[in-house]
């Protein structure tokens, strides 16, 4: 009696099982990716449309649906769909500054049997043709340049190196191109000197760094004059960060050139009231057997003075090197570094570094 009555209640535990399956609903999509094929970016938004049906037997409820991108937006039917009822998702894809193949999802859940669907889009986009002003974004006075400032990296203390760019005129007027203030070390040419309305032209710059006659990183501005203007924004910087040439040293040289060492490398000072100037002094010895020379030192902010007592230090010999922080006009944290260069041919630029915290 006892094994009937388990038998039945397990075979009434297995038929409310069964039937709270049964109860499900079941969500079947017509199709679940879809190609737009190849479109230019200028067409705009792509739409497509997902269409599903409730193939269960109670209500089908979209809970969410969330696209893989920001660049893909999903919206879907958001009342529930009854039994042999329809529905939809629609999805768009916006090709906008998007050149290029493209692969995106978007995922389905919902009460159903099957709760979690993935959709699918892919395709093509492509890219429209750029306007003068994005291919050359930076403007000197009326004419259009990729970049309006030249950078020569690194140069040996006697090479000549040239770099152009090339200046755009969009206007519907000619433009003469001249210049005003150029350094003695800067060659400067510009062809055609008259650039044709909507026309191009080429500027080179060539750069000696012998006769710039200085060490580390140097920088300079161009300033043109276009037809005959004087605007200050008619401008080109020019950098260069100068090294000297160590290539033709012997071995002989090398074991008996200077070697610069410091006491330290960074130095903190602490807490610093905003207005309050703080000094100290770092130490370079020579540990060389040659003379060492202090060819340049330059501080990354005005706020930083630096004062080297000499710039010559003999083998064996030490020299202080002060450094003066003026906390005027700065708050929070603060870091500044002070690059000295020798002749040291292994490590001829040293980073010094100053910190403090300022309170006002």
């Amino acid at each position: 009696m006892k094994q009937l009555v388990r038998l039945l209640l397990v075979s009434g535990i297995m038929l409310f099982v069964s039937g709270a399956f049964a109860q499900k609903p079941q969500i079947v999509f017509n199709n679940l990716e879809h190609d737009f094929g190849s479109f230019k970016e200028s067409d705009g938004v792509q739409t497509t449309t997902f269409k599903f049906t409730n193939k269960g037997t109670v209500p089908l409820v979209l809970s969410n649906v969330r696209a893989s991108c920001g660049c893909t937006t999903p919206k879907w039917t958001r009342e529930p769909v009854m039994p042999d009822g329809s529905g939809e998702i629609q999805v768009s894809y916006d090709p906008k500054n998007r050149p290029g193949a493209f692969n995106k999802t978007v995922m389905v859940s919902s009460n159903a049997e099957n709760g979690t669907t993935v959709l699918r889009i892919t395709g093509r986009v492509e890219e429209r043709d750029k306007t003068v002003a994005e291919l050359y974004p930076r403007e000197i006075g009326s004419l259009r340049v990729k970049t309006n400032h030249i950078s020569f990296a690194r140069m040996t203390e006697n090479d000549v190196k040239t770099e152009g760019i090339e200046l755009v005129n969009d206007s519907d007027n000619p433009i003469k191109v001249e210049f005003r203030t150029v350094p003695e070390h800067v060659t400067v040419k510009v062809e055609p000197q008259t650039i044709p309305a909507k026309g191009k032209g080429n500027l080179s710059v060539t750069y000696d760094a012998k006769k710039a006659n200085t060490y580390g990183f140097a920088s300079h501005r161009i300033y043109l004059s276009l037809d005959g203007s004087n605007d200050y924004r008619a401008s080109l910087g020019v950098s260069a960060t100068i090294e000297e040439d160590f290539s033709h040293l012997s071995s002989v040289e090398l074991e008996k050139a200077p070697v610069a060492t410091f006491s330290e490398m960074s130095y903190d000072f602490g807490e610093l009231k905003q207005g309050d100037k703080k000094e100290h002094t770092f130490s370079l010895t020579n540990n060389g057997k040659s003379e060492l020379i202090i060819r340049n030192v330059r501080s990354s902010c005005g706020c930083t003075a630096v004062a080297p007592s000499k710039n010559v230090i003999a083998p064996g010999e030490s020299a202080p090197i002060k450094v003066t922080f003026d906390s005027r006009g700065k708050r929070g944290r603060q870091s500044k570094s002070i690059t000295v260069i020798t002749n040291d041919p292994k490590t001829p630029t040293n980073m010094l570094r100053v910190s403090c915290n300022i309170t006002t």
